[in-house]
């Protein structure tokens, strides 16, 4: 999910873009591709993100490479900074943290080798379109969701939880809320009874990596118009979104 979010988001600003689930996977992308800045997650199976990003030095000693290290430890960052990495994100940055970064190792002072990667202009999406909010404690699930959903014409907006969801729905109220099931302090499942007790007309989607049954029964008797499970398949959302819009149109 997170590798179709990010190539989202930055198609939409003017890259072109691999993506790879795995770590040998991406080390081939690289050495076919010799991308101008690669994206490295630091926990991947079969090959980790500090072995691929050894292997990427003894390719290219001055590539730049950008470490997401959610959960990392101390002796992991120092290693990654060791092998000259050229930034090191932990878990929890915003999206604009990560874009900045990447902006700012792609105009680095570079040598351009064979295959790189080219910038090509991509037109804006459209502001207007039906109204969504994006409720989940995760920024960067949060603004990725943000991202993919406004890219494909709706107008979207995220909050962290209760306090900061309910503010914007007093604001503007949504057509349609994407919902966390698990969240510090008050859990979907209070936010939505919230909802309920004050009657949003809008719908209501939950996303959840629970497989508490007895959590999701409590989800449903709330009646939101879908429950998707994390991590989230895309098509799947698009369709459940497009399909709960058509209906409360109907």
């Amino acid at each position: 999910m997170n590798c179709d979010l990010l190539q989202s988001v930055f198609i939409r600003r003017g890259y072109q873009v691999f993506s790879a689930t795995s770590g040998r996977e991406g080390l081939e992308l690289f050495k076919t591709h010799r991308p101008r800045v690669t994206l490295l997650d630091l926990r991947m199976p079969e090959m980790d993100g500090l072995t691929v990003l050894k292997e990427i030095r003894a390719l290219d000693p001055g590539a730049a490479v950008i470490i997401l290290g959610g959960g990392a430890t101390e002796v992991q960052e120092n290693k990654a900074r060791e092998l000259r990495v050229t930034d090191f994100l932990r878990k929890g940055l915003s999206l604009d943290v990560l874009v900045g970064a990447v902006n700012q190792a792609a105009w680095q002072p570079w040598k351009p080798q064979p295959a790189t990667l080219t910038l090509r202009p991509v037109q804006p999406g459209s502001d207007e379109g039906e109204s969504i909010l994006v409720v989940d404690d995760e920024p960067l699930v949060r603004d990725l969701l943000v991202q993919f959903l406004s890219l494909r014409g709706y107008r979207v907006r995220g909050a962290n939880g209760r306090a900061e969801a309910l503010a914007m729905i007093a604001e503007s109220q949504p057509h349609l809320i994407l919902l966390d099931l698990l969240m510090p302090v008050i859990s979907g499942v209070e936010l939505l009874q919230e909802l309920r007790h004050r009657d949003y007309p809008g719908g209501v989607i939950v996303m959840t990596a629970s497989q508490n049954e007895e959590l999701l029964e409590e989800a449903w008797a709330l009646e939101p118009q879908e429950v998707l499970t994390k991590p989230i398949d895309l098509d799947r959302l698009l369709v459940v979104v497009q399909l709960v819009l058509v209906c409360r149109e109907g």
